[in-house]
């Protein structure tokens, strides 16, 4: 049988995703499937992922489990790195992708195509992924564990 933990948190990066589609659908007014496989936008499928995995573990296993406090670090490193390292990366590909295309036929070679410039998130993105992945694995939990 797979580990429901791991369900659980495949379930959350779903649900993730599909909401990333739907709310660029929205704003962009225009449908792009391309939003199901995407990192970047919102919510953050990367955050919702953790924060299910950690929520489901802490069901799972407890509060005071070596798992759990596994689970927690990663969610928060991932967090932090989405919003902070990921969303500079970001800025910096668009700030080049910019100067290239300034650049027109004297361009480098190794700049061909553009770097991609929806990375990370902004910090209301990875909370409103972690909420979702909050929500995804306490009713997970709820359904695997009967909590």
């Amino acid at each position: 049988m797979v580990c429901p933990v791991l369900l659980i948190a495949v379930a959350a990066w779903a649900v993730a995703q599909v909401l990333k589609l739907l709310i660029a659908t929205a704003v962009y007014r225009k449908f792009d499937i391309t939003y199901l496989t995407t990192g970047g936008g919102m919510p953050s499928s990367h955050s919702a992922l953790v924060c299910a995995t950690a929520v489901s573990t802490a069901i799972c296993s407890g509060l005071d489990s070596p798992v759990f406090a596994v689970a927690a670090v990663v969610a928060f490193i991932v967090m932090y790195d989405a919003a902070h390292v990921r969303l500079e990366t970001g800025k910096q590909a668009k700030v080049l992708n910019q100067l290239m295309r300034s650049w027109g036929e004297g361009r480098p070679e190794a700049f061909e195509a553009d770097l991609k410039e929806l990375i990370g998130h902004t910090p209301l993105q990875v909370a409103v992924g972690g909420v979702l992945g909050l929500a995804v694995g306490l009713a997970g939990g709820f359904v695997a564990y009967g909590f």
